[in-house]
């Protein structure tokens, strides 16, 4: 077999993978979305793909890696709205808000983190993902570079609030406490005006 034969087979067979796990996740994030992304399991997600339970575990080891890959292409649409929100605070905070709220699996790779079940490789892609996200907001809000632990910290506690958001606003507890979201982000945004 000469090589150019052999290095076509082995980019045809890492593009099935691929393409396979694309469609396993697809599976569950329509499992997750119909049941929440807390009740995952691999066996509905492999019934939900087709695919044989035992054919999953060829592409995640267990439930909560799965939940972390959810998790960090999530985080990657965080990303992508970012750069897309217009160089404000303003339009980063309601940039990330509207993904926020759409994730359901974010809220079960926090419960995933911390039960310590996950492989560290899928621990590191997340985390990954999440400094990315952190970078773009901290980019797309004007506030890069971070000169200092200050301004890194500030970064924090504003991702940390427009999180809070939004777990709230997708519970319906915004409106149930008497608090409408945009005045929310609004507060957030004079609260955190660089330089104030």
């Amino acid at each position: 077999m000469s090589d150019t034969s052999l290095a076509r087979r082995v980019e045809r067979r890492t593009r099935q993978r691929a393409a396979n796990r694309g469609a396993i996740l697809d599976a569950a994030r329509r499992v997750a979305t119909r049941e929440g992304a807390g009740a995952l399991s691999l066996r509905a997600v492999a019934a939900e793909a087709g695919y044989a339970p035992a054919s999953v575990y060829e592409y995640f080891r267990n439930r909560a890696e799965m939940v972390l890959a959810l998790a960090a292409e999530d985080l990657g649409q965080v990303v992508k709205a970012l750069r897309e929100s217009g160089g404000t605070q303003a339009g980063a905070t309601r940039a990330m808000l509207e993904s926020l709220k759409g994730s359901g699996a974010l809220p079960a790779a926090v419960a995933t983190l911390e039960a310590g079940s996950a492989p560290s490789e899928a621990e590191r892609l997340f985390t990954g993902k999440l400094i990315a996200a952190l970078t773009a907001f901290s980019e797309a809000a004007a506030r890069a570079p971070l000169s200092s632990k200050d301004d890194q910290a500030d970064v924090m506690l504003l991702a940390a609030s427009i999180v809070g958001l939004a777990v709230f606003a997708r519970a319906g507890r915004l409106k149930a406490l008497g608090f409408d979201e945009q005045d929310l982000v609004g507060r957030l945004d004079r609260r955190f005006t660089k330089g104030t």
